[in-house]
């Protein structure tokens, strides 16, 4: 009689003494979908007028102002730009730029010069605080001695690329 006690005893309260052998907890899931990150360009580089000289360099900044090196004269300001792009995405998401890298060809007929050393207005990451960042890019040129008159253009798009962070 006192095993069959004991038996019953331990039946009844032997699981409390144990613990409990296993927990359930239950989640949800949800998912966000941010404004795409895209770019626009809203202004093509422009070095405008100069005269080469005995050649040099000519740097324009993303400001649109330009310096000279060597023997290159510049000539009218009216239409130098650097390049411009406006930047869109999710506010608050940082963002990083990529700038050609490089060498590329400005030409005319058979003439050509270098575009290189690409410089931009951010300084490689950017953050969307309230809309839509601005973006300048700039660049130096490789004026030739005696370069033939006309206008040069590039012979290749050169790109620009937004990526978040």
């Amino acid at each position: 009689m006192k095993s069959l006690f004991s038996f019953i005893l331990f039946s009844l309260f032997g699981a409390f003494a144990f613990g409990q052998a296993s927990a359930t907890a239950s989640f949800t899931a949800s998912a966000t979908i941010i404004q795409p990150i895209g770019i626009t360009t809203t202004s093509h580089m422009n070095f405008a007028n100069l005269d080469a000289g005995t050649g040099g360099e000519v740097i324009l900044t993303p400001n649109s102002t330009r310096l000279t090196t060597g023997n290159v004269s510049l000539d009218s300001e009216a239409n130098v730009s650097a390049a411009a792009f406006e930047v869109t995405g999710e506010d608050g998401f940082a963002f990083s730029l990529t700038m050609p890298e490089g060498e590329y060809v400005l030409a005319n007929g058979t003439e050509s010069m270098i575009i290189k050393d690409f410089t931009s207005s951010l300084a490689q990451n950017g953050n969307f605080d309230g809309g839509a960042k601005k973006i300048t890019v700039g660049a130096t040129l490789a004026v030739n001695p005696h370069q033939n008159p006309g206008v040069y253009n590039s012979k290749a798009p050169m790109n620009v690329t937004v990526n978040y962070n």
